[in-house]
This record gives C-alpha cells, sequence and structure tokens, in this order.
C-alpha cells in the first residue's frame, strides 16, 4: 500500500528522472467494477504503482494536477464510478 509521503514524492517527480523500465504499462491493468469504488481504487493503485506516471505502450505518460484543483482521491474516484455506468 502506497503511503501518503510516496505518493507525495511520486507527483514531484519530473518524467525525465523516471527509469521507464519501471512503469506499468497502463493497458494490462484490470478493473473489477463490481468492487466498490474505494477499493477499486485501492486495487488500481496497486497494479499501476505511480499513478502520476506509467505507461501506454512505449509512451511513458505523466498526470499532473492543478494545485487548487480537486483530489487524485476524488478524481480516481470519480473515474471509476463513470466506469461502472457504461
Amino acid at each position: 500500500m502506497l503511503t501518503v509521503k510516496q505518493l507525495d514524492e511520486m507527483s514531484q517527480s519530473g518524467i525525465e528522472k523516471i527509469d521507464k523500465t519501471g512503469l506499468v504499462d497502463i493497458r494490462g491493468i484490470k478493473i473489477d467494477t463490481n468492487l466498490p469504488p474505494e477499493q477499486r481504487m485501492i486495487n488500481y493503485l496497486e497494479q499501476v504503482k505511480n499513478p502520476y506516471c506509467f505507461l501506454f505502450g512505449d509512451s511513458a505518460v505523466r498526470v499532473r494536477f492543478e494545485p487548487a484543483g480537486d483530489e487524485l482521491k476524488n478524481k480516481l474516484k470519480d473515474f471509476f464510478i463513470s466506469l461502472k455506468k457504461v
């Protein structure tokens, strides 16, 4: 389980400093939409390992959020709820 400190450190890292061999290809992540949103988020974080930087095929993707914007937790929760509606 990721700690708040680890998440904070990941959010501060630039993509140029990330070792791409350690990133997870997001296309391989499986989400069980039958789980409650909080459990889906935990499951996603366990699979992606770094929610701020991951691979999509050969491309490294860096996710950033506005300082005054919504928290990652809320964004992920909204995302997983939207998957269940599909």
